[in-house]
């Protein structure tokens, strides 16, 4: 039997320990007592709520190349069956952040025996799965002192073979928004309906009329996306429910379009209110901004992808998945790519189960980009 490769090894402790968003304090432990078994003189190591930074200096900085990687979990149960399966009940790595961090780690260890002229900065970062810790990380102390001049993420992607590296310039993922509605009426006897405002009705209505907005209320050759993914309302069979509540999520592919969309949906809303004769209230929740990728540093990294051994390259297409890691890319110039990892279960599922093949070459392709890009 080969011999597990150490940073395969670190993903499947992490893999261990899910926590959700600023809730990640096993996470932060364990990544900083492996950061403190490499450090030497040229990193510096500070934390941030349950985030961390570490900064190598170069040997002749002109610049400062940054890396992020996201280490939160999500509230799903696992089903992989595998033998370093989520020892947190309810909670998963089903989002790939366990290898994101394993590959950060694996770059950063490179680094730290091995200088090159510029500054790096790796930026290990909470709560991407709500409620987004890139827009307060950004506005940290740390951030300001250290801020990058180029940054750099990946994301993992079950519909690419093991070492697919997919990446566009432009717009690579979606502007998104949570969506939150509670209505409240008047609830009462099943048998005397005319003395209730229903808002099990309501809510059936205003589902049906949320649809019209892509339909009717956005360019069609935009896109855009609403989705309720969840309704409550009620207690039991005999009574009317005098609450109920939508969640969902809204999807576009430019900050326009979304604000388009939200004012249709207060719009609609106050129509609701009206008709049903109740309260209503919105709650947006996480936004997250979309992840446009900058024009000459992404082709610069796709040419140099192309022309690797390790990786295959594939210029892929927009997706309208979202990832507050759009926030740094806002201020800071850079990119996010995919990484293949082959998984029959796609994101987000209790079975994901992606090739830890993956995390060495990826390791390796950064390692060959970041010295490239950082000696030049």
């Amino acid at each position: 039997m080969s011999q597990l490769s150490p940073f395969v090894a670190i993903r499947r402790d992490l893999h261990q320990i899910p926590e959700i968003g600023f809730q990640e304090f096993k996470t932060q432990a364990y990544l900083l007592n492996y950061l403190h078994s490499i450090q030497n003189d040229r990193m510096e190591i500070e934390t941030w709520r349950t985030g961390i930074f570490v900064r190598i200096a170069g040997t002749n900085p002109r610049k400062t190349i940054g890396y992020r990687a996201d280490i939160d979990g999500l509230p799903i149960k696992e089903q992989t069956e595998l033998a370093f399966a989520s020892q947190h009940e309810d909670y998963m790595h089903a989002c790939g952040h366990d290898f994101h961090m394993s590959i950060a780690l694996g770059v950063l260890t490179h680094f730290a025996k091995h200088a090159i002229e510029d500054n790096l900065l790796f930026i290990f970062q909470p709560a991407e799965e709500g409620p987004g810790g890139a827009e307060p990380m950004m506005k940290s102390e740390t951030m300001q002192k250290w801020k990058p001049d180029m940054i750099v993420a990946l994301h993992v992607a079950p519909e690419y073979p093991v070492g697919t590296i997919a990446v566009k310039e432009g717009l690579l993922f979606a502007n998104t928004s949570e969506l939150f509605i509670d209505l409240k009426g008047k609830g009462g006897h099943a048998a005397y309906p005319h003395e209730t405002n229903d808002m099990v009705i309501a809510a059936c209505q205003l589902v049906g009329q949320l649809q019209s907005i892509v339909s009717r209320n956005v360019n069609p050759l935009d896109s855009a996306v609403i989705t309720i993914g969840k309704i409550t309302g009620g207690t039991v069979q005999n009574i009317i429910a005098e609450e109920a509540r939508l969640e969902g999520t809204i999807r576009t592919l430019n900050a326009e379009s979304m604000n388009k969309v939200k004012s249709r949906i207060r719009a609609l809303v106050e129509g609701i209110k009206a008709g049903f004769e109740c309260e209503a209230e919105i709650d947006y929740g996480s936004m997250y901004y979309q992840v446009d990728n900058e024009e000459q540093l992404t082709r610069e990294f796709m040419k140099f992808t192309d022309e690797a051994a390790e990786v295959d390259f594939y210029h892929c297409k927009e997706a309208m998945t979202g990832e507050d890691f759009g926030y740094m890319l806002k201020e800071i110039p850079g990119f996010m790519f995919w990484l293949g990892v082959q998984s029959e279960y796609g994101l987000h599922h209790a079975k994901l189960n992606p090739n830890e093949r993956a995390i060495d070459l990826a390791i390796t392709h950064l390692v060959n980009y970041f010295t490239f890009k950082g000696n030049s």
